[in-house]
């Protein structure tokens, strides 16, 4: 089995008695800027990019979709994430991957979208044992030497990874990051860290060699240790509890100040507009703002008037008028 870089980051984590930690693939809010925002105030030891389209990569919007692929080697190890589901666009995917350099490729076979879902990818899979196996296989055949790896959850409708994950783990992929909830059940009810518990039983018992990642509702460096200790996973992702804390990786800092951390809302702007300028809406950011701009007198109103805001100019006024009143 080629681990590539999994490996060295398994090895370190379990000599410092620590999860691998690794931030969440999540459509329109992992981009460049974000990554590398987290990259510098808190790197975690993987990072994920937005998850791309296959199909979209293997017709002519594959002009418009590379953008996504673009990273910076502080990001490293970097490992992009890969929707669809025809195994053989998995395969030029793959071999698309080697190319530009990533480290690792993940598939989703977990995306509760219904429109992901109406193409026969994300959650989907979990219903089509046969041609989720074909999937990585073709990826893996396309991937050379980088590592493959999966991402899903614990069910469709109702909870069936007793049924679904052997699937998975017979198959030759470095990870296996399991969200502890069902696609019915989307965010709405607390991650069942139990089943993530149980799915390592599981690779236990068939004595495979996949590392096991946890992921849902953590919420603090802390709150991972404990569920690492508590249900014997081998790492834990993190999702939206990185919306406005790119240092939330960060062991040494705790929190910020007010002042802080709109500085660094303005540095994500700014960073946003050298990346992205005129090839990504702007209103991409508005959902990181609701979350730079919390805790202090007016904050709310502060939110609505940045959720207003036309352009990029206007974000980056606002925050500076801010930062010089405190």
């Amino acid at each position: 089995m080629h681990k590539g870089f999994w490996k060295k980051i398994a090895e370190k984590a379990k000599k410092e008695k620590r999860p691998i930690v690794a931030s969440a693939s999540m459509a329109n809010v992992t981009d460049a800027a974000f990554r590398r925002m987290i990259a510098k105030y808190g790197k975690p030891d993987v990072i994920w990019t937005e998850f791309v389209s296959c199909d979209g990569l293997c017709s002519v919007g594959k002009k418009n979709l590379i953008l996504d692929l673009i990273f910076d080697k502080s990001e490293r190890p970097i490992v992009v994430q890969f929707f669809g589901a025809k195994p053989e666009n998995f395969y030029k995917c793959a071999q698309l991957a080697q190319k530009l350099g990533f480290d690792g490729i993940d598939i989703n076979m977990g995306c509760p979208d219904k429109g992901v879902i109406r193409q026969g990818a994300g959650s989907a899979l979990i219903k089509d044992h046969k041609l989720a196996q074909k999937i990585i296989k073709e990826t893996i055949r396309g991937a050379g030497k980088l590592p493959v790896s999966v991402k899903t959850r614990i069910g469709f409708n109702e909870v069936e990874y007793k049924k679904w994950i052997p699937y998975l783990l017979k198959m030759n992929i470095a990870a296996l990051t399991i969200h502890g909830r069902t696609k019915k059940e989307m965010s709405d009810v607390p991650a069942h860290w139990d089943m993530i518990g149980e799915v390592v039983k599981m690779r236990n018992k068939l004595k495979s060699k996949v590392l096991i990642i946890g992921n849902g509702d953590i919420s603090s460096l802390a709150d991972a240790q404990e569920k690492y200790e508590k249900y014997g996973v081998d790492g834990v992702m993190v999702g939206r509890a990185l919306f406005g804390t790119p240092w939330f990786f960060n062991r040494k800092k705790k929190d910020i100040a007010l002042k802080a951390k709109l500085k660094l809302a303005l540095e994500h702007t700014n960073l946003f507009e050298k990346i992205f300028k005129d090839k990504k809406h702007f209103d991409i950011m508005k959902k990181h703002y609701k979350a730079y701009v919390s805790g202090f007198d007016s904050a709310k109103k502060i939110r609505m008037r940045l959720m207003n805001v036309k352009n990029i100019d206007s974000a980056k006024k606002t925050f500076k008028g801010l930062i010089s009143k405190i």
